[in-house]
């Protein structure tokens, strides 16, 4: 069940977050609720399955990156979740994912890597190759961007 208060919290969870040093306490002011109580009840839908994750969508080139790819790597699946972090660390990944492969298609993990130019991007998935020692992989490079919109719900 899902009360007003609730409401208030994800109608302005769905738009972009303030740019200020505390933009959750804004963001409670705006629903008539304490910072803490504001937190609380985004953690509290979350554990009830209503928000499933809460993420950021960076505009790369409004950021300064003219050129992105997706690289799919092949991963053996006991070394998922060390390979992930690995990855994950990496400051040009702003996505890092594991799916199953889906038949003749073997990749697992998918990263976003954002750089100045597409052969900066493969030399970023070479740094992350050898940092993980994951030799089989492939970049995917954006062609078009499509407008990037969520759902909005209130």
């Amino acid at each position: 069940m899902v009360d007003e208060r609730d409401k208030k919290v994800i109608g302005l969870i769905q738009g972009d977050l303030p740019l200020r040093p505390r933009p959750f306490a804004l963001m409670a002011e705006r629903a008539g609720m304490s910072e803490g109580e504001y937190l609380e009840r985004i953690r509290d839908l979350k554990s009830r399955g209503i928000l499933r994750r809460f993420g950021a969508t960076l505009r790369h080139q409004e950021a300064g990156f003219s050129s992105n790819a997706m690289v799919a790597w092949v991963v053996p699946e006991k070394r998922i979740d060390e390979v992930g972090k690995i990855f994950a660390r990496f400051r040009e990944v702003t996505h890092c994912y594991h799916r199953r492969p889906m038949g003749q298609w073997p990749y697992n993990i998918y990263t976003m890597v954002h750089g100045s130019s597409r052969d900066q991007c493969y030399e970023i998935a070479e740094k992350m190759s050898k940092a993980a020692g994951v030799k089989d992989f492939t970049l995917l490079f954006s062609e078009k961007e499509f407008k990037k919109t969520s759902m909005s719900y209130f």
